[in-house]
């Protein structure tokens, strides 16, 4: 097949998802072109199948705003026209829906037909598409797409929930390449590269996100602290957005700023989070949680809240522990608990693991992805 994906290509969940999914369908012999306003950070070095078209937007004077989604809907029709594209993949439904939904209209002017398929990621849901000035729009674009996926039963639910959708929703989890994140082999290879980190009495500590207000930062380093108090430890922050200042302020007021590696955004992430010993997620809401399943596949334990998809994919007590939100002195509780008990923690990262590659992993989800295309092409979706 010939796929167009567009997806927001900075640091992101629904980024990540799309552009690691792309990557898989590329392997597998599928055509794919990119459609989006810059290269999505995670091509960088494995393009082989993949094609990147960017979306030009005109800074004319008159508009106080440049009209995104009106260039990407024409870019959008023109490369699915240049390049005999099979269907549309959207992911994070504003503005890219209705962008889909344009391209798709300009087309059946011209006589062919370009369904296309949406994917819902979260705040596209359960944020921005709840505000009333996007609403109803979103409503509609979701409704009319030709196929539309949810990754996770929360996220469906709550689409159902605040919208008025009638249409199927095809549930289909995110997923992990579990040849790429995966732990190290050699015990002293990986004591090598911690060493970069952390001295060998540290436990580390690591988070990865985009910063955002959603995802408290800033109660990851709370629970850092207290942790910190009780053992050697470092902490890993990986990412960056606009919660960065507000961390790192704290860590200077805490005095712990210098037991704290701000990473920045990584590449290779699936390089970092072997060294870790536990991945700290303790966010306001995840539709999913793609961090802690990277981290699980990677044999890293998640420490995380109890809210929206986080029970889909990390099972308490198991795979990881869940509190509720803002319960900082219980996370770094049960993050001690776990640092001192090498057991519990062996077999929390094994059950991490076998769960990665028993449910998530890319060879068992990307399939589903392709199933649901062929689907959707035979106007079943």
């Amino acid at each position: 097949m010939r796929i167009g994906i567009t997806c927001y290509p900075t640091y992101g969940g629904s980024g990540v998802v799309a552009t690691e999914l792309g990557i898989e369908l590329a392997a597998k012999g599928h055509e794919v072109h990119f459609i989006s306003y810059s290269q999505p950070f995670r091509l960088s070095g494995r393009d082989e199948g993949i094609h990147y078209h960017e979306v030009p937007v005109s800074s004319y004077p008159l508009f106080e705003f440049p009209p995104y989604d009106l260039a990407l809907a024409s870019r959008m029709a023109e490369v699915a026209e240049f390049n005999d594209l099979d269907l549309l993949h959207v992911h994070y439904a504003i503005p890219h829906s209705v962008s889909a939904l344009l391209a798709r209209q300009m087309l059946a002017a011209k006589g062919r037909r370009l369904p296309f398929v949406t994917t819902l990621h979260g705040t596209d849901i359960t944020l921005v598409g709840l505000d009333r000035s996007y609403l109803p729009i979103t409503a509609y674009a979701i409704q009319e797409s030709d196929g539309v996926t949810s990754i996770s039963n929360y996220l469906k639910e709550e689409t159902f929930a605040h919208f008025d959708i009638t249409r199927e929703i095809e549930v289909i989890p995110n997923f992990v390449n579990c040849n790429v994140y995966t732990p190290y082999k050699d015990p002293a290879a990986r004591a090598t590269a911690r060493a970069r980190l952390a001295r060998p009495d540290e436990a580390i500590l690591m988070h990865l996100s985009n910063f955002r207000p959603v995802k408290r930062v800033v109660d990851v380093v709370r629970v850092f602290a207290l942790v910190a108090k009780e053992i050697p430890a470092r902490l890993v922050l990986v990412g960056d957005g606009p919660d960065r200042s507000a961390a790192e302020w704290l860590a200077h007021d805490l005095q712990i700023h210098d037991r704290i590696h701000f990473m920045g955004k990584q590449e290779r992430v699936h390089e970092l989070l072997p060294l870790a010993d536990l991945m700290l997620m303790p966010s306001e809401l995840e539709s999913f949680g793609l961090a802690a399943l990277e981290a699980m596949a990677c044999r890293v334990p998640s420490i995380a809240t109890r809210v929206g998809g986080v029970a889909e994919l990390i099972d308490d007590g198991v795979t990881g522990l869940l509190y509720p939100v803002g319960k900082v002195e219980d996370m770094a509780a049960g993050a001690l608990g776990l640092l001192n008990d090498p057991a519990c923690m062996e077999a929390m990262r094994e059950a991490g693991r076998a769960t990665a590659k028993k449910r998530f992993c890319a060879s068992l989800v990307v399939p589903q992805y392709v199933k649901y295309y062929e689907k959707v092409l035979s106007g079943k979706g």
